[in-house]
């Protein structure tokens, strides 16, 4: 099942520009997208085509990136595929994906010149320059940084993700990270309970058991249990509607917990990246609850670090839509030139 978003436009390549597939990949929906641009040019990015697609109604992201390319009609022979997870020798290593994937499978099946592999948030990251901040919601700090420095880019949607936006001479440098794999540090009487329920089939708990749509769902039942009530809701949705409804107390708390453990981490990762020129939020769970979030411990947990709160309280942090964010920035990484050795590297290494 497909689902259309934004204005879909048919039209072909202009004159003198390279048209090419790139797609956002997280473990519950693929976004996909036909661009064009100028060869080298990773700010010319324009969408001619896009769609959202669920993962699990299709085995595989070669069925996906089929089904959208036969729909899209015109040659296209190279792409770039931003993936949730770990690629190591062109697979990736994510749990939170419903299928395997190997990126020299999917281009020698499609039969595609060059297909380019890399992680989602550090796609997101590149992304970033195309971002209007009128269409983001500040949750803490100024409108504007007064500081130069790195952006951090964070989400929770099936996972944690993370990345670093380096200024670097006269370009960037973007860092990818597996933030949501540490180890997750308490910061409450309360969340040190909760680790201690999680810890008891585990050794390690990562952030992401609890900072995700199935640590949302971790969260309410670890609630529950310490609260001695029976935990009634299964679905993410479900839980953060009913304690944005007021209708269930436990779940109330739950998504209380899980805004106060997001500013905290996302306090500790500017922290460790001295990311003072800015944040954004991504993901596809937190523009659903902005409203819970606004009202949240979440500002007041992500100041909290000691006499570093004035250095906090200098870093606007914004919300932003996901959207067509992960595609164009695809797009603009691949245009950049990492695309080029990282697709030669690929077909190298896939025979």
């Amino acid at each position: 099942m497909t689902q259309a978003t934004g204005q879909i436009d048919a039209s072909q390549a202009r004159p003198g520009s390279l048209r090419f597939v790139a797609a956002d990949v997280g473990g519950t929906h693929a976004r996909l997208a036909i661009v064009t641009a100028r060869r080298g040019e990773a700010n010319s990015v324009r969408v001619e085509q896009f769609r959202k697609y669920v993962c699990a109604d299709y085995p595989s992201l070669t069925a996906i990136l089929r089904d959208f390319l036969a729909a899209a009609g015109g040659a296209v022979e190279e792409g770039a595929v931003a993936c949730a997870g770990y690629a190591v020798a062109g697979r990736v290593i994510n749990t939170n994906l419903p299928w395997p994937v190997s990126i020299d499978e999917v281009r020698d099946t499609l039969g595609l010149r060059r297909l380019a592999l890399v992680n989602d948030f550090e796609a997101v990251a590149h992304g970033v320059p195309c971002i209007d901040p009128a269409g983001t919601t500040l949750l803490s700090g100024p409108a504007e940084s007064a500081a130069s420095g790195p952006v951090l880019v964070v989400g929770p949607g099936t996972g944690l993700g993370a990345a670093a936006r380096i200024p670097a001479g006269r370009g960037t440098v973007v860092l990818a990270t597996e933030a949501g794999q540490t180890s997750f540090a308490p910061g409450t009487d309360l969340e040190i309970e909760i680790l201690r329920w999680l810890r008891r089939g585990a050794t390690h708990v990562p952030v992401e058991q609890l900072l995700s749509g199935p640590g949302l769902v971790n969260l309410y039942a670890a609630v529950c249990a310490l609260r001695g009530g029976a935990p009634v809701l299964r679905a993410p949705a479900a839980i953060s509607d009913a304690a944005m409804r007021g209708q269930d107390a436990l779940a109330h708390e739950a998504l209380e917990v899980f805004c106060g453990l997001m500013g905290g981490v996302v306090g500790d990762l500017v922290m460790l990246y001295r990311a003072q020129a800015g944040v954004f939020l991504a993901g596809g769970i937190l523009p659903q609850i902005q409203s819970f979030l606004l009202h949240s411990s979440f500002k007041a947990r992500f100041l909290d670090k000691g006499p570093m709160r004035p250095v906090l309280e200098r870093v606007p942090v914004r919300l932003i839509e996901h959207g067509q964010i992960g595609v164009i920035g695809a797009a603009s990484w691949y245009l950049g030139g990492a695309g080029e050795n990282a697709g030669a590297a690929e077909r190298a290494g896939g025979h």
